[in-house]
């Protein structure tokens, strides 16, 4: 199995990162896939797979590379860059900032990673013996950000953000072997400093002194990167393209999926009649308490404001149809049976 040794200090110093790149590189994983893990998805991916079909078909040399960079054990590495967010800009990077080093790659090393995610010991096939294969990545991955993310990226980033309060929720009640465990398939604690990252076998590598964060993504799909400093190489990638000053040191991340219970609630609609009995926005609050969520939560994923929230939860719990309990430090609220009678009569 693979296995991060994690010291108390890198895991005290992580952090969760909102990627867009990574959001995208998720999204592109599903448009290849074709499949979808939800009715949402579904929805989404009926919407912008012919396009993205087409848009393949008509360049056969991508078509090809963007297969070959999504390999069936392992990514190329320069298609998923590590993120190098600020640690003074809270925001983050933008997609523009993280796509530069897609596009930044040296020829030679995107050849070199192909063969990785290809599993060949042997030459590239003749299509990808070229020296524009990172610009043909990023250029597709601007094409999925914009034409298939980016409209709705402001839903899918509160999501990503309530999914960080629900891990923060998780840390505070059970501690990062909780919060791990259950992160990703294949994915956990171990003991002993030891983080299980995954199921092959690969060696084990060392994280001390490196920044370790975690990056949620809402299709349902993850995997892990790493970045070594110049001046600390490793038996993975050693390169920083695009770095700035001041920020060099090996850096990994853990992408994964967010919590199958936001996502899922980003295609449940509310039914009509229960709209009108209780307003849209009070319904839409009841219908996302099919699992326990905290006002955070919520604020996040219905886009309204806190006060707007604290009203809803006042009333429907004055009305029997949702109660709450304490969770560590969060307040949690979940529908009673009343609550879920209400929502099944209206199917």
């Amino acid at each position: 199995m693979g296995w991060w040794q994690v010291n108390a200090d890198t895991l005290a110093g992580s952090r969760f990162v909102v990627s867009p790149l990574a959001e995208a590189i998720a999204s592109l994983k599903v448009l290849e896939r074709g499949s979808a893990a939800h009715p949402g998805e579904r929805a989404w991916l009926d919407a912008h797979q012919p396009a993205y079909r087409a848009r393949q078909a008509a360049d056969p040399v991508t078509e090809k590379l963007i297969r070959a960079a999504l390999g069936p054990t392992w990514n190329a590495d320069f298609l998923t860059p590590t993120p190098d967010p600020d640690p003074g800009a809270p925001a983050g990077e933008t997609f523009e900032e993280e796509v530069a080093r897609v596009r930044e790659t040296p020829p030679h090393v995107a050849r070199a990673d192909l063969l990785v995610s290809l599993g060949s010991k042997g030459p590239l096939p003749a299509p990808l013996r070229r020296d524009d294969l990172p610009q043909r990545t990023a250029d597709t991955l601007e094409w999925v950000w914009r034409e298939t993310v980016l409209p709705y990226w402001p839903r899918r980033r509160r999501i990503i953000e309530a999914d960080v309060v629900a891990r923060t929720a998780q840390l505070s009640r059970g501690g990062w072997a909780e919060a791990l465990d259950d992160m990703r398939p294949g994915m956990r604690w171990l003991g002993g400093s030891r983080l299980q990252i995954n199921a092959r076998d690969y060696p084990p590598r060392e994280l001390a002194g490196a920044r370790l964060m975690f990056v949620p993504v809402t299709p349902r799909t993850g995997w892990v990167s790493w970045e070594a400093a110049p001046d600390c190489p490793q038996d993975g990638p050693a390169r920083t393209p695009g770095s700035p000053a001041g920020r060099a040191g090996p850096r990994y991340a853990v992408v994964y999926p967010c919590s199958g219970a936001l996502t899922d609630a980003e295609g449940e609609p509310v039914p009509e009649a229960l709209g009108a009995l209780l307003g849209y926005a009070r319904a839409t609050v009841l219908v996302l308490l099919d699992s326990p969520k905290s006002t955070s939560q919520l604020v996040a994923l219905t886009g309204q404001g806190l006060g707007s929230v604290g009203r809803h939860l006042r009333v429907l719990r004055d009305a029997r149809l949702i109660q709450r309990r304490r969770a560590g430090r969060s307040v949690l609220y979940y529908r009673t049976a009343a609550g879920d009678c209400l929502l099944q009569a209206q199917s």
